[in-house]
């Protein structure tokens, strides 16, 4: 174990003090790979707004694979760590979709629409095994279902191995799994401070910035005041309890503003120049 590095690109720049960069990728092949290929952090495959293929997430997985990549890093990491935007609302708790997706390999997954520490403790724990109570890191307690063997071999590792690592991080050091929560409605607002406070495993936090201004009765006015107050809200509980915090929508306007605000996970459009991307790395001193 512990000759087996890093394998998720996020949680290896969060651990070194830097802002991570990932971005939503659509499923045409050519997209996908250019975002595969580029300096990211990790991707997330959207299947909120597009119909939930299980097929399809397996497909995406094999194709992002870059043999050649891997091979002259030395390393079983993937390049960029492929991570998932699963359908369900965190008040529809449907902990097959986790289970199915994190069994087909990948390293994290977005949840949408968390508005309670009930909903938060359901996504987590759907991320993780069961373990006897009384063991390290037990709560929240998981409950995924025992299927490893794709999952390890797309990782590298032996089944052994793929548990050890396959745990929610950053509540287990050793975990290569992002359980990301969306904060999409001010009732999610107001319940952050005592999600992040009572939900060890959430490994950031990003703003759905779209549904929280639809929530406030102003749609996608994102430079409205309301919904400049309530980023600002989910922000300062993020920088209280030490949690990154995400923000999509950062276009090569915006970057500069959000990392001197201190955002941590930037979410930058899926595009083949890569504008925002190249800008973001470079005034956070990653290029």
């Amino acid at each position: 174990m512990a000759a087996v590095p890093r394998l998720n690109g996020v949680i290896k720049a969060f651990e070194e003090g830097q802002p991570a960069f990932i971005s939503f990728s659509p499923s045409e092949i050519g997209t996908l790979q250019a975002i595969a290929a580029a300096p990211y952090d990790g991707m997330v495959f959207e299947m909120e707004h597009v119909p939930y293929d299980i097929w399809q997430v397996r497909n995406n997985l094999a194709h992002i694979l870059d043999r050649r990549r891997i091979a002259e890093a030395g390393s079983i990491a993937p390049p960029v760590a492929p991570m998932i935007r699963i359908p369900p609302n965190g008040s529809e708790m449907n902990q097959w979709i986790a289970k199915q997706v994190l069994d087909a390999g990948v390293y994290g997954i977005v949840w949408p629409h968390i508005s309670t520490v009930a909903e938060a403790r359901n996504a987590v724990s759907a991320c993780r095994y069961p373990r006897p109570q009384g063991a390290p890191y037990y709560d929240p307690p998981g409950c995924r279902g025992d299927a490893p063997i794709a999952a390890a071999r797309y990782w590298g590792l032996s089944q052994q191995d793929y548990y050890a690592r396959a745990d929610v991080w950053p509540l287990n050091p050793q975990g290569e799994i992002l359980c990301i929560i969306m904060i999409e409605e001010m009732r999610g607002v107001e319940n952050l401070p005592d999600i992040l406070a009572q939900v060890p495993g959430i490994g950031a936090v990003i703003i759905g910035e779209g549904d929280l201004s639809q929530d406030l009765g102003v749609p996608r006015q994102y430079d409205h005041p309301a919904v400049h107050t309530a980023v600002e809200r989910i922000l300062e509980a993020c920088h209280k309890y030490n949690v990154p915090c995400g923000m999509p929508h950062a276009n090569v306007g915006r970057v500069e503003d959000l990392l001197k605000r201190g955002f941590r996970l930037l979410m930058t459009a899926p595009e083949r120049s890569f504008n925002a991307l190249n800008t973001a790395r470079r005034l956070s001193g990653r290029a």
